[in-house]
């Protein structure tokens, strides 16, 4: 794999002061095959748009668990209207009416969440990666946002060895306030995720 012939901890240290466009111009000359995963959180217009002007093809994977709420869903159709994107939307084998019959929608401390999560969320994105066998995988994972991502940095590896790039990852949300400011980007300031719940939590797919 890709991840396992560099030496992430130099290529850290080389990317740590450059600007998010050109960490992307750097990654998107390892390999052709590589994808963005997008929850069409509150700040996914910051990377969506940026990194359509370095690769307006690049695939979008969208792992929707069936309950965003409506806003989202609105952001997410307005992003992809806007930016063109070549979006790969993978929801939950189990359509939702199901889910809440046999699961429902557990709290973190519910037995049950475990199970929630693997139906909604980890068990789409494994098909994702199983189905595009990426080798470089940007996202929007940022410092200091649970225990785990504050371990990780700009560059890291996946269990799979899946090159992760995460080109904003030393931004604070004051930073990328302001840039959505200057830049007049739409800000999805109701995401909610049923499987992270907690803003410290983490939502499983960057465990993986």
């Amino acid at each position: 794999m890709l991840g396992h012939e560099l030496d992430i901890e130099f290529w850290n240290k080389k990317l740590r002061n450059l600007s998010p466009a050109e960490i992307i111009d750097w990654a998107l000359k390892l390999s052709d095959n590589r994808l963005v995963t997008t929850s069409f959180g509150i700040y996914s217009a910051v990377l969506l748009s940026t990194i359509t002007k370095h690769d307006k093809n690049i695939k979008v994977i969208w792992c929707d668990t069936l309950y965003n709420e409506p806003d989202t869903y609105k952001h997410a159709e307005n992003l992809i209207e806007k930016y063109n994107l070549n979006i790969h939307k993978y929801q939950p084998l189990k359509p939702k009416s199901e889910i809440d019959a046999t699961i429902g929608l557990p709290g973190v401390e519910d037995e049950n969440h475990s199970l929630f999560s693997e139906v909604v969320k980890l068990e789409p994105f494994k098909r994702a990666l199983s189905e595009h066998q990426p080798e470089v995988w940007f996202t929007n994972i940022r410092d200091r946002k649970t225990e785990l991502r504050s371990k990780k940095d700009i560059l890291s590896l996946s269990k799979e060895g899946i090159l992760k790039v995460s080109p904003f990852y030393y931004w604070d949300d004051d930073a990328l306030d302001r840039l959505i400011e200057k830049k007049k980007l739409p800000k999805n300031v109701n995401y909610f995720d049923p499987v992270k719940a907690l803003d410290n939590r983490e939502c499983g797919i960057h465990l993986q």
